[in-house]
Protein backbone atom coordinates (compact mmCIF):
# COMPACT_ATOMS: atom_id res chain seq x y z
CA UNK A 1 0.00 0.00 0.00
CA UNK A 2 1.29 3.71 -0.76
CA UNK A 3 -0.01 6.74 0.47
CA UNK A 4 -0.10 10.56 -0.72
CA UNK A 5 0.46 13.84 1.04
CA UNK A 6 -3.33 14.33 0.49
CA UNK A 7 -3.73 11.39 2.80
CA UNK A 8 -4.85 9.04 0.03
CA UNK A 9 -4.02 5.27 0.14
CA UNK A 10 -3.67 3.15 -3.49
CA UNK A 11 -3.44 -0.68 -3.18
CA UNK A 12 -2.69 -2.46 -5.85
CA UNK A 13 -5.40 -4.94 -6.95
CA UNK A 14 -5.73 -7.06 -10.35
CA UNK A 15 -3.38 -4.39 -12.19
CA UNK A 16 -5.23 -1.69 -11.21
CA UNK A 17 -4.82 0.85 -8.07
CA UNK A 18 -7.67 0.81 -5.34
CA UNK A 19 -8.13 4.42 -4.14
CA UNK A 20 -9.38 5.50 -0.70
CA UNK A 21 -7.96 8.03 1.88
CA UNK A 22 -6.83 7.20 5.33
CA UNK A 23 -7.70 6.61 8.59
CA UNK A 24 -6.08 9.87 9.92
CA UNK A 25 -8.12 11.49 7.24
CA UNK A 26 -11.62 9.82 7.89
CA UNK A 27 -10.66 11.10 11.88
CA UNK A 28 -10.15 14.78 10.27
CA UNK A 29 -13.74 14.98 8.53
CA UNK A 30 -15.83 13.77 11.53
CA UNK A 31 -19.17 11.88 10.32
CA UNK A 32 -19.30 11.52 6.61
CA UNK A 33 -22.98 12.47 5.29
CA UNK A 34 -22.44 12.29 1.73
CA UNK A 35 -20.18 10.91 -1.30
CA UNK A 36 -20.17 12.51 -4.80
CA UNK A 37 -18.18 9.24 -6.83
CA UNK A 38 -17.05 9.76 -10.43
CA UNK A 39 -17.78 8.24 -13.38
CA UNK A 40 -17.09 4.87 -14.52
CA UNK A 41 -14.93 5.26 -17.59
CA UNK A 42 -14.02 8.80 -17.11
CA UNK A 43 -10.33 9.65 -17.65
CA UNK A 44 -8.49 11.62 -15.28
CA UNK A 45 -5.19 13.64 -14.74
CA UNK A 46 -3.29 14.15 -11.64
CA UNK A 47 -4.79 16.32 -8.91
CA UNK A 48 -8.13 16.03 -11.07
CA UNK A 49 -10.95 17.06 -8.44
CA UNK A 50 -12.32 13.67 -8.85
CA UNK A 51 -14.61 12.95 -5.56
CA UNK A 52 -16.32 14.74 -3.34
CA UNK A 53 -17.06 14.20 0.30
CA UNK A 54 -19.26 15.73 2.91
CA UNK A 55 -18.89 15.60 6.80
CA UNK A 56 -20.88 17.11 9.84
CA UNK A 57 -17.38 19.56 9.85
CA UNK A 58 -16.67 20.26 6.40
CA UNK A 59 -16.52 19.29 2.57
CA UNK A 60 -13.59 18.08 0.72
CA UNK A 61 -12.19 17.19 -2.61
CA UNK A 62 -10.51 13.55 -3.01
CA UNK A 63 -7.77 14.25 -5.80
CA UNK A 64 -6.45 11.89 -8.56
CA UNK A 65 -3.19 10.70 -7.18
CA UNK A 66 -1.83 9.44 -10.81
CA UNK A 67 -3.19 10.16 -14.08
CA UNK A 68 -5.30 6.85 -15.55
CA UNK A 69 -8.81 5.73 -16.34
CA UNK A 70 -11.84 4.92 -13.59
CA UNK A 71 -12.36 1.87 -13.85
CA UNK A 72 -14.86 0.70 -11.28
CA UNK A 73 -16.13 3.14 -8.64
CA UNK A 74 -17.47 2.12 -5.16
CA UNK A 75 -21.44 2.54 -5.28
CA UNK A 76 -22.19 1.25 -1.86
CA UNK A 77 -20.39 4.66 -0.36
CA UNK A 78 -23.22 6.81 -2.41
CA UNK A 79 -26.36 4.56 -0.04
CA UNK A 80 -23.74 4.37 3.05
CA UNK A 81 -21.14 7.38 3.17
CA UNK A 82 -20.58 6.14 7.00
CA UNK A 83 -18.82 3.42 5.71
CA UNK A 84 -15.81 6.00 5.16
CA UNK A 85 -15.77 6.62 9.46
CA UNK A 86 -16.16 2.49 10.01
CA UNK A 87 -13.76 1.10 7.07
CA UNK A 88 -11.57 3.88 5.48
CA UNK A 89 -8.89 1.65 4.34
CA UNK A 90 -10.68 -1.23 3.32
CA UNK A 91 -14.44 -1.46 2.07
CA UNK A 92 -14.91 2.23 2.03
CA UNK A 93 -12.61 2.54 -0.85
CA UNK A 94 -13.72 5.25 -3.55
CA UNK A 95 -12.33 4.23 -6.83
CA UNK A 96 -10.63 1.86 -8.88
CA UNK A 97 -8.21 3.17 -11.20
CA UNK A 98 -6.10 2.14 -14.45
CA UNK A 99 -3.04 3.99 -14.56
CA UNK A 100 -1.66 5.59 -17.43
CA UNK A 101 1.76 6.18 -16.07
CA UNK A 102 3.25 3.71 -13.56
CA UNK A 103 6.31 5.96 -12.77
CA UNK A 104 3.79 8.20 -10.52
CA UNK A 105 3.55 5.83 -8.14
CA UNK A 106 7.49 6.29 -7.20
CA UNK A 107 7.10 9.10 -5.30
CA UNK A 108 4.72 8.25 -2.83
CA UNK A 109 5.19 6.93 0.75
CA UNK A 110 5.16 3.56 2.55
CA UNK A 111 2.90 3.02 5.23
CA UNK A 112 6.66 3.70 7.79
CA UNK A 113 6.83 7.23 5.82
CA UNK A 114 3.06 7.94 5.95
CA UNK A 115 2.91 7.13 10.02
CA UNK A 116 6.03 9.40 10.26
CA UNK A 117 4.78 12.55 7.95
CA UNK A 118 1.16 12.32 10.00
CA UNK A 119 2.84 12.49 13.61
Amino acid sequence: MKFTEEHEWLREEDGVMVVGITIHAAEQLGDVVFVELPDEGGTVSKDDEVVVIESVKAASDILAPVDGEIVEVNSALADNPGMVNDDPQGEAWFFKLKISDPSQMDEFMDEAAYQKFIA
